[in-house]
């Protein structure tokens, strides 16, 4: 990663806990991930300091912390190295900032108690979002979503919202919150994981251009060389003219698509373009196809299986 990757990884953890602590916590409601674990944990501590039954109360951020070690020593093997250094950074830095924020919020920014709970939840999206676009992570349900991601194509925050429902069920148990507190939380997941997708598919989301120009190459030069994106010439013919004419198809990143039109404009003002959403681009340049491939072993018994059922149907066998 680049000193700009840790820099927006910073910010946006700063910003996910700035929502945590000023939206979510001082409401007393258990939302997912390993921010609803460590209140889950300040919760019962805060309550039995009360009660004088404990002599101090545990901050959210150490419990995140060393949940998120425990996560890392049992998924070592099949995580990369990579993937454990940004995550041991994202979650140290969180549980700093974290620590550092909590005493300045013992009472919600906000009185209206469900308009707190969005706002916060939209914000602590746009945060981990933002950590996600620039290769970081938080660790704790993060880990279990970047493995889960590594073998399919289930997304980042349909993951960690599976893994989120399961926290707030057992933080209503522990914590034997009413059904309503409990409906407040899941609110607060659907919203994080929703914005969470929102802002790293906003980021790779991929258009595809056609381009009709008779300046076709220099166009193609271009768009290499300055958008650094490939070409691909297709051959067509025009049926009013009847002429001959190159076709240009293009795929890249919607946010690169003003660049793309940029170069096309300068070069040829008269240009015919168009320009389509994509559901998904795989390939080199753009996102990789993770599918779990059958082995050999396997295939040989389906073809097995597939020619036994073959025989059994056919009526001249």
């Amino acid at each position: 990663m680049y000193a700009k990757d840790y820099v927006f990884i910073i910010l946006g953890i700063s910003i996910y806990s700035f929502a945590f602590n000023a939206f979510i916590l001082p409401h007393n409601v258990v939302m997912g991930g390993m921010a609803g674990i460590g209140s889950i944990v300040y919760y019962l501590t805060k309550a039995m300091s009360l009660a004088g039954k404990l002599p101090f109360v545990i901050p959210v951020g150490y419990t995140v912390f060393a949940v998120n070690i425990i996560l890392l020593i049992i998924a070592w093997r099949a995580l990369t190295r990579t993937f454990v250094i940004r995550t041991v950074f994202g979650f140290t830095v969180l549980m700093i900032i974290l620590n550092a924020m909590q005493p300045l919020f013992p009472e919600p920014v906000m009185s209206d108690f469900l308009v707190s709970l969005v706002i916060g939840a939209i914000v602590m999206g746009v945060g981990i979002g933002m950590v996600f676009v620039h290769n970081g992570s938080t660790g704790g349900t993060d880990i279990v979503a970047a493995m889960v991601s590594k073998h399919t194509n289930v997304s980042i925050g349909r993951t960690m919202m599976m893994c989120d429902f399961v926290i707030v069920s057992s933080g209503c148990l522990v914590l034997d919150y009413s059904f309503q507190t409990a409906v407040y939380g899941m609110l607060i997941t659907i919203l994080v994981g929703y914005m969470c997708d929102l802002m790293i598919n906003t980021n790779r989301q991929a258009v595809q251009f056609i381009i009709f120009s008779p300046k076709w190459e220099e166009i193609a030069t271009a768009i290499n060389n300055d958008a650094h994106r490939g070409c691909t010439v297709i051959n067509g013919m025009g049926w009013y003219s009847k002429k001959e004419i190159k076709v240009l198809l293009v795929m890249c990143r919607k946010i690169e698509s003003v660049t793309i039109f940029r170069i096309i404009k300068n070069i040829d003002n008269n240009a015919l373009i168009t320009q389509a959403n994509v559901n998904g681009v795989y390939g080199q340049g753009f996102d990789e196809l993770k599918l779990k491939m059958k082995t050999p072993a396997q295939q040989a018994q389906q073809n097995q299986d597939d020619a036994g059922n073959s025989a059994a149907t056919d009526p001249q066998a």
